[in-house]
Formats: C-alpha cells, structure tokens, sequence
C-alpha cells in the first residue's frame, strides 16, 4: 500500500506556494489471473495512444463545464490521457476547484477525473 499526499499549487502575489490538502491511501492489487498470462500473449497497447471515445468524452466534459452558469471555464483545460480525464488551468478559489471537480465527475460518469488546476488569487483576467 502507499500512502501519499495530494499537493496543490496556491499562487499567491506571483509566488507558487505548495499546500498539501491531506493523505489519500492508494492499493495496488494483482489479479492472480493476469499475472499468469505470459507477456506474449496480451496484446500491446500503448496507454498514450488515444482509445475510442477519448475525444467525445473530452468534449462532454468540457461542453459541461462551459455549460453551468457558476463556472468561468477561460483558464481551465480538459484533455482525456491513460483513460482518465485531466483537467489543467487554475481557477480563482477553493469554491471554484470544487465546482470543477463536480461538474467534471458529473459529466464523465465512471471516468476518474484527475486534478492538476492550481488557484490563483486575485480575481478574473
């Protein structure tokens, strides 16, 4: 099991300052059954290639995104990479970050949503 802690990015005056926002657990588990299949024999997949539905979910999540009435969407990016959708950018606050999250979720379904907005403070450009 590792144990890590989910950093965030606060730009405050122009200076990046690192808060960490708490301990998050992650287990990797093997499957008894793959690791019996000889390399071999599963197929090669590159992870960075893009997989079928990567650019309509994309396209969802940011349609959501540009869609709520709440959310300035200008400074935040979201592409779809190893199956997860990412989002980039910064937002202007804590309230913001977590409308992000939520309306990304929201319109991805299964798909996890990976975080790496930062918040910059000081109002909107």
């Amino acid at each position: 099991m590792k144990i890590s802690s989910k950093k965030r990015n606060l730009i405050i005056g122009g200076y990046i300052v690192p808060v960490v926002l708490g301990l998050g657990a992650i287990a990797i588990r093997a499957d008894a059954q793959n690791a019996a299949v000889p390399n071999a024999a599963v197929p090669a997949i590159s992870h960075f290639a893009a997989q079928p539905g990567d650019e309509d979910l994309g396209n969802r999540v940011k349609t959501a995104l540009h869609a709520d009435p709440y959310f300035y969407d200008k400074h935040v990016t979201v592409s779809v990479e190893k199956g997860s959708v990412v989002l980039r950018g910064f937002v202007f606050s804590g309230w913001e970050l977590r409308d992000a999250l939520r309306i990304a979720k929201k319109a991805a379904g299964n798909t996890p949503v990976i975080d790496d907005l930062d918040i910059q403070l000081g109002g909107r450009s």
